[in-house]
């Protein structure tokens, strides 16, 4: 019956639970600190995952049963099967779920944690459209946090957003969506602690934390998206705690070479232009003048044209006579190359026939390749689910990048802009439509990367980036916050995204310093961006200004003693760095991320941020400030400017810093670092 779902038990084991009413089950998984909660619509095929794999689990090819408890700690709780409600506790929370409609209910000693909506919280029967569709009581005073790369403050609370990834060119940090990263999870956090909430889907849709209202039910959070099957993650515990366990569960983060910490150069200025072996060869030259030590260089595509457009797999021997000679003069200098590539093949790319005609393209019922505007003409995407088609990217980045010296692999442009129901992926043999798995194909990509740098080389620590991410891509590579934007505003709302990238379980990252679209960043904004990226795990000067020069260290010459101070502080900071990524991948944390995590009570949307675990970092994000006011937070060790002077704690200090003075930041106590 439409609005009213009676579930009755229909089978119980010790772990799991499964609930019974017309048309619909729902599964219960009861883990550690965790409970796993599906909705599933008879005869509607669940599809896999790739992004939940906990512990040592290793995720085959062709996905994870969604519903596999391999990997979890399993708890067996004691369950009251009443008349009208079900009730057991987990996690030292009451749980108490009513028959009517499975509404779920979760108090602790502090009161009230969780609730399903009241009235109808899921769409058992279509009564709430297509697809799925989650309803949660909303708290006054909840904060919110997570969802990826998203703008805005840091606190999500009020706002909706797409779920979604989209190449956003020039973004506006404060208030563009969507953006790059399609991340489903957030944590929220209101009187009576926090939880966190996974949903394990690619598919497009919207999530609402208060701007949308119903005159007929109480306040309300919401999630929508078009997979048919709901299934979602109850986490439990701090918001450290959930996000360690969040991470945990998807299979936590893959290794960081040390170069990588060090500043890495970059711009398509560089790779646009007839000489470019000259200039990629200058920037190595140009490091050693300025007295800067680069670990490497994101090598832009221009790389690959033919005519004016881009060709992945091919090397433009007019601009690079000799791919290897290149790779080889830059290894020599202890620097590395990480060249783009890119999962779209133009229709007169000479490749594009032997591909479709080996059907590795997204494509129609009838076999055709799906075709999509993409770099100033038509494009088809490579269909990561085709075994064969994986196989082809493994040997071309074999074949065309690492017997050519390139072992680090810069993933672009794989966000997948397919909207059309009709296009269809080959889905490991089960076909299905592209556009419920349109992020997944960046993780694929990334893992494929990965194996042929591997596989070739031996190596288990190489360099991946991935603009596109979902759940579980930090097991396969690094990522970064997209084409941002040059303007003062947007610094300040880049930190709020990145301790964002931090609250969803990214660990190495960081925006394009200077700005990538937009004006040449002026001198101020210039070494303002400075001070803040130094701090950040990814350290990348990235520009595309047509008609300026390229935003690079030198950019303005009577600056450079203020660049140098910066650079040098980073130089030092890079084992620091090193060691505590590794710190973060055992303990599945993030390096870089808001006080409030070590410190509960401080500011969200503050400035001042934690590197690592012994440093606060206190950037200056308002045009022609000369000082800031930072609040140092309560630590028995207490806090020393720069590592130096008296240590103090729990007060607010103004500390002068002009454009030109060395970034302010304070250790903990002691310690001498860096």
């Amino acid at each position: 019956m439409k609005f009213r779902h009676h579930f009755t038990l229909s089978e119980a084991r010790p772990e799991s639970h499964i609930y019974r009413s017309d048309g619909v089950s729902v599964r219960l998984d009861f883990f550690r600190n965790i409970l796993r909660v599906a909705v599933l619509r008879d005869g509607c095929e669940l599809l896999p995952t790739w992004s939940v794999c906990p512990g040592s689990s290793v995720c085959p090819l062709e996905g994870r049963d969604k519903l596999s408890t391999d990997g979890f700690v399993k708890e067996a709780p004691v369950i009251e099967e009443g008349n009208e409600e079900i009730r057991f506790e987990l996690c030292g929370n009451r749980v108490s779920i009513e028959r009517m409609n499975f509404r779920i209910r979760v108090e602790n000693e502090k009161g009230l944690l969780y609730q399903d909506r009241d009235g109808l919280a899921y769409n058992f029967d279509h009564e709430l459209g297509d697809g799925s569709v989650h309803f949660t009581r909303r708290f006054e005073g909840q904060k919110i946090f997570g969802l990826g790369d998203k703008c805005g403050k840091v606190d999500k609370s009020g706002r909706s957003f797409e779920l979604g990834a989209c190449d956003s060119m020039g973004f506006r940090a404060e208030s563009s969506d969507p953006l790059y990263k399609h991340l489903p999870f957030y944590i929220c956090e209101n009187s009576a602690g926090a939880y966190g909430l996974y949903y394990d889907t690619y598919s497009n849709g919207r999530v609402n934390f208060g701007e949308e209202h119903d005159n007929y039910y109480e306040p309300f959070n919401s999630v929508r998206y078009e997979e048919e099957n709901l299934v979602f993650y109850l986490i439990f515990g701090t918001v450290p705690e959930i996000l360690s366990r969040f991470c945990e569960m998807c299979g936590g983060t893959a290794g960081v070479p040390e170069w990588a910490f060090r500043y890495c150069g970059s711009t398509m200025s560089y790779t646009d232009a007839r000489n470019s072996d000259e200039q990629l060869r200058g920037f190595t030259e140009k490091c050693d003048e300025n007295g800067i030590r680069a670990g490497g260089f994101y090598l832009s595509s221009g790389y690959t044209s033919i005519g004016d457009k881009r060709y992945v797999f091919n090397w433009d021997r007019d601009k690079i006579p000799s791919p290897k000679g290149l790779s080889d003069h830059f290894r020599a200098r202890g620097m590395e190359l990480i060249p783009n590539v890119k999962p779209a093949f133009l229709t007169d790319h000479p490749m594009y026939g032997m591909i479709a005609g080996n059907g590795w393209f997204l494509h129609y019922a009838d076999g055709r390749p799906a075709v999509f505007p993409f770099w100033g003409g038509m494009a088809s995407y490579l269909d990561f689910t085709n075994r064969g088609a994986y196989g082809f990217w493994k040997d071309c980045v074999k074949e065309q990048l690492v017997s050519n010296g390139y072992t680090n692999i810069w993933n672009d442009n794989n966000e997948y802009d397919v909207w059309d129901r009709d296009v269809l992926a080959d889905g490991f043999g089960k076909e299905l439509p592209a556009r419920l798995i349109r992020p997944l194909f960046s993780l694929l990509m990334s893992r494929a990367s990965r194996e042929a740098v591997t596989e070739a080389t031996g190596c288990r620590e190489p360099f991946i980036v991935s603009r596109c991410a979902v759940a579980g891509t930090q097991r396969y590579a690094t990522t970064w916050t997209g084409d941002n934007l040059t303007d003062f505003r947007d610094l300040r709302y880049n930190h709020f995204q990145a301790m964002t990238m931090a609250l969803s379980g990214f660990v190495f990252f960081g925006p394009d310093i200077g700005g990538f679209a937009g004006p040449k960043p002026g001198r101020e904004l210039f070494l303002r961006w400075l001070q803040y990226g130094v701090f950040l795990p990814r350290f990348v000067l990235h520009s595309w200004k047509p008609g300026e020069d390229p935003t690079m260290p030198w950019l303005y010459p009577d600056l450079m003693d203020a660049v140098r101070r910066i650079f040098s502080l980073r130089e030092r900071l890079v084992p620091y760095l090193r060691k505590g990524m590794d710190r973060c991948i055992a303990g599945h944390r993030p390096l870089v991320y808001p006080v409030f995590l070590d410190y509960p009570g401080y500011d969200p949307e503050s400035d001042a941020f934690m590197c690592g675990d012994s440093i606060l970092a206190c950037p200056v994000f308002d045009e022609g400030a000369q000082r800031i006011c930072v609040y140092l937070p309560d630590e028995p060790e207490g806090w020393r400017l720069r590592g130096t002077g008296a240590p103090k704690s729990g007060v607010s200090v103004i500390v002068g810093c002009g454009p030109e003075d060395e970034p302010v930041w304070f250790t903990k106590g002691e310690r001498k670092m860096p």
